[in-house]
């Protein structure tokens, strides 16, 4: 009991369908709090569809997901308050300055300067407050989008594919922004990325993801092994892309 009541999260044999497609085939994890977990799977592996139902934004159709002991039936106001969420494309109004943006999520959660100011200097956009949101670079709309994220100072965060298609000096930034966050030990981080280095060099925790079933999870050092030395070779052998590419190479 003790174990249940120390989880951030709980996700319980669920079930997701849509018409003939099975997206997610009763998986179960728990998640204690201040830990960073990375789901990963390839394309169409049902982790996005189980990221949205744990983020209230579906139902499962069987199974039961507990947020701090609640449910989104029961308690969807108290946790919208508790949770921060990023997707992989945010679209903000274009003729918002980044500060104006900030102040109207802000005013959301009645939220004043203060907080945007403090999530301003977090995320380094101190230099481009003032700048129109239509002409920021990739990397700094993704780093807005963590800011508007991390107003309500989220215990739960879920980031969907973060990085996606942003330079490398960009994506070390805001890998950096969040082992900040990790090092404050106050937030629950859920990450979905494509990137394997992502997931090794921010989350505590693995869960590989495919055909809508856990494949495998635990720590990443507990989880390689000597016919997978590192995490691109583990999803690989899991996911069945060595067959893959056996198959590329010998064609």
């Amino acid at each position: 009991m003790c174990l249940e009541k120390s989880m951030q999260i709980e996700v319980k044999n669920i079930y997701k369908s849509f018409k003939d497609v099975h997206a997610v085939q009763g998986i179960s994890f728990a998640i204690p709090a201040g830990e960073f977990v990375a789901l990963l799977g390839p394309n169409g592996a049902g982790k996005t569809t189980t990221v949205e139902m744990m983020e209230g934004l579906r139902k499962p159709d069987s199974g039961e997901i507990r947020i701090q002991g609640k449910t989104w039936q029961k308690h969807e106001k108290e946790l919208r308050k508790i949770i921060g969420l990023s997707l992989q494309e945010t679209r903000f109004p274009e003729k918002l300055t980044c500060r104006e943006t900030l102040r109207l999520f802000a005013s959301f959660f009645e939220l004043g300067s203060e907080r945007v100011n403090e999530v301003i200097e977090l995320t380094d956009l101190g230099d481009k407050a003032k700048s129109l949101v239509g002409t920021l670079s990739g990397g700094q709309r993704q780093r807005l989008a963590l800011a508007v994220s991390l107003l309500n100072r989220p215990e739960i965060l879920f980031l969907d594919e973060p990085t996606t298609g942003l330079d490398p000096h960009s994506r070390l930034d805001l890998w950096n922004i969040l082992k900040t966050l990790k090092d404050e030990g106050n937030t629950t981080l859920i990450l979905t990325t494509h990137y394997m280095e992502e997931a090794e060099s921010l989350c505590d925790r693995i869960i590989i993801i495919d055909e809508g079933k856990i494949l495998k999870e635990g720590r990443l050092q507990d989880l390689l092994n000597e016919n997978a030395r590192n995490l691109d070779e583990l999803f690989i052998q899991l996911t069945g892309g060595k067959k893959l590419l056996e198959t590329i190479s010998i064609v």
